[in-house]
């Protein structure tokens, strides 16, 4: 880890997390704790319990048992000034299409106690480095998948976070653009700030994490760096790595038979 946990307070603590829906557990008792600095690396499969986890942490979810303690505070407390130190990338951007960026960014800004002119102001500027200042007074709803992506980006960042949750954040950006992100997740960590990485392209997970916990089936299977899991399970990948710690074997047997049934005439 990239920080010494006897120094330092956790940015996010969790003990014995527990979710059910209806009659199944997602979530088997989590226990984490992450600090300043650090880029996590949070992967699993689809149904590990990642989404509900982080929907949890951002105080979306309720009707779990344990602990979830955010900046030293338990979120449970009815307390949601925590949310003002929280920056949110879901996997799908879903945005006000009948708004244009301008609007949408503003109100956002807004939500988390920016005055109207210092969040256009930086809005329009971060806009501008991502190559959408000519839209920036067009509606989202004629924008495409990438652009939609970086505008839901720069809204996470407004309000200068401490904690940023990622889900799938390179979704539909062009290479220059995955780039600069990278970069950007880089430089804030170095500031102190906090990442929550989630994604499935495990290659980005590997190169951009300095510390990588691997959920399987509602409970933590790994937590290290990536040379740390490699060195107790073999050498490889990280996609190597995660298969073999969550028993998925059968991938080229399944894609065997896909184009066995593709080929049928």
């Amino acid at each position: 880890m990239s920080v010494i946990a006897s120094e330092i307070e956790p940015v996010l603590s969790i003990r014995d997390l527990r979710m059910k829906y209806d009659d199944r557990y997602v979530l088997k008792g989590i226990d984490l704790d992450v600090y300043p600095g650090q880029i996590i690396g949070y992967i699993g499969a689809n149904g590990a319990g990642k989404s509900t986890t982080v929907k949890i942490m951002l105080g979306l979810v309720q009707g779990y048992t344990g602990e979830v303690r955010l900046f030293g505070r338990d979120i449970a407390d009815g307390d949601v000034g925590y949310k003002r130190r929280i920056g949110y990338v879901p996997e799908v951007a879903e945005l006000y299409d009948s708004l244009t960026a301008r609007e949408y960014l503003t109100f956002v800004g807004e939500l988390y106690g920016l005055d109207n002119e210092r969040c256009d102001r930086k809005a329009r500027r971060l806009m501008e480095l991502f190559q959408l200042k000519d839209v920036y007074e067009a509606r989202i709803a004629s924008f495409s998948k990438g652009m939609r992506q970086k505008t839901m980006l720069v809204s996470s960042l407004l309000h200068d976070p401490d904690l940023l949750f990622l889900d799938e954040p390179l979704s539909g950006l062009d290479a220059n653009s995955v780039l600069i992100v990278k970069e950007l997740m880089a430089q804030l960590a170095a500031e102190g700030k906090t990442i929550f990485y989630s994604s499935h392209i495990m290659e980005v997970v590997e190169k951009i994490s300095s510390r990588i916990v691997l959920l399987a089936e509602g409970q933590i299977a790994a937590d290290g760096t990536f040379e740390e899991l490699k060195e107790r399970s073999e050498e490889g990948t990280l996609e190597d790595i995660f298969n073999r710690l969550t028993g998925f074997h059968e991938f080229k047997a399944i894609a065997e038979q896909f184009v066995s049934i593709v080929r049928e005439e």
